[in-house]
């Protein structure tokens, strides 16, 4: 059901928040086995909230409008007193002891945490195979690859096993799970989500966003986690649309552009063609006009990508030492060997494997030749 249908529920007594919960746990148990969707649960403190939230409704007071609904929080966004461990041996007892901006803001709209959930390690991944603590499956055929690097949310959202999830994109960590696993995802334009409490991968990319069953919840929670942030300084500080009431207007006269350099890969599945050019043909049904668009630097986007975002991840990665918080080798020799040891140990060989290429990239020979050239083509 619909955030909207649950709420209506919820407000008439036919069902109770904590009876949503329970039942949604009872499926985690079972389900979850065989997709391991969930690194974390936090089943004490889910339930108490439901049954203040039972309480609240008695009790006649107007419920916020998240109340009771279930979600799942990629396991790279800080949660107070739980355990945040970016799927890696790096932070794997790492407990932050504040909230991030979005989980904050979903709290104070009335969701309840079912849980943290699976990912590649540090978001540095497209399958959720990078995981130190196992892999994710996708729940309409375990055999297959949820997407990454928020399988493990576009999984729980789409077996059941919440209402809806939150994750985080930065090359279509997003996007591409949401499409894997058939349910709604959204990648929010930059600066619209704030990113403080985000586990940063690579800061000028990163962004969060929900995963849903449909559009209306998506654009419910999207209403919910806009908005500027003193604590993150790429937030924007304009006004939030009201983007319920914006799916009941007309795209009549919506300009909808086609590029064309999309459809000219030889990579590019025919069936995934056929989708998409079908899509666009029943948007203009519904009176959006489709033109065809050139962008001449669009099959530069992957190179462009694997320059800014290793780059980024190497310095963003390079306060994990061993010395203040984090995974510490037991070889502690000296300085020197107990960083090279914890980082070599905590950190899994896709995440070392992107620490190297920025490092690369940004060393003092090459960083004019690819780092500033390939920030000028993002810009």
């Amino acid at each position: 059901m619909s955030i909207a249908e649950w709420r209506k529920l919820l407000k008439k007594g036919d069902v109770s928040a904590e009876e949503l919960v329970t039942d949604y746990f009872e499926r985690i148990h079972i389900k979850d086995k065989s997709i391991h969707a969930y690194l974390t649960l936090d089943i004490e403190r889910a339930i108490s909230s439901a049954k203040r939230i039972d309480e609240h409704r008695k009790a006649g007071f107007d419920l916020p409008p998240l109340a009771g609904v279930p979600f799942a929080i990629k396991d790279n966004l800080c949660t107070k007193d739980i355990k945040t461990t970016c799927a890696s041996r790096m932070l794997q007892n790492f407990v932050p002891p504040y909230e991030s901006t979005v989980t904050e803001r979903l709290w104070n709209a009335g969701a309840i945490l079912l849980g943290k959930t699976n990912l590649d390690e540090f978001a540095m991944g497209s399958s959720t195979e990078n995981s130190a603590f196992g892999p994710t499956s996708n729940p309409w055929d375990i055999s297959r690859v949820p997407g990454g690097s928020s399988g493990g949310s576009a999984a729980a959202v789409a077996a059941s096993l919440c209402m809806s999830a939150l994750g985080s994109d930065t090359g279509g960590s997003i996007r591409q799970p949401a499409s894997f696993c058939g349910v709604v995802g959204l990648k929010p334009t930059y600066g619209r989500v704030s990113r403080w409490g985000l586990v940063a991968f690579a800061s000028s990319l990163d962004q969060v966003g929900p995963f849903s069953t449909c559009v209306s919840d998506a654009a419910e929670i999207l209403q919910v986690i806009s908005g500027s942030d003193k604590r993150d300084s790429t937030s924007l500080d304009l006004p939030v649309p009201n983007y319920v009431d914006g799916l009941s207007k007309s795209i009549s006269g919506m300009r909808i552009g086609l590029i064309n350099q999309c459809f000219d890969q030889k990579g590019l599945s025919p069936d995934v063609k056929t989708s998409t050019l079908n899509a666009a043909k029943e948007l203009q049904s519904l009176g959006a006009e489709l033109i065809e668009i050139d962008c001449p630097c669009f099959n530069e986007g992957i190179a462009t990508y694997y320059v800014i975002a290793p780059s980024e991840a190497s310095a963003n990665l390079a306060r994990y030492d061993g010395v203040k918080y984090g995974y510490r080798s037991d070889k502690t020799e000296n300085l020197l060997s107990m960083t090279s040891f914890s980082r070599s140990e905590g950190f899994g060989n896709e995440v070392k494997r992107r620490i190297l290429i920025g490092t690369y990239a940004l060393s003092a020979g090459y960083v004019d030749a690819f780092y500033k050239k390939l920030r000028k083509l993002e810009l």
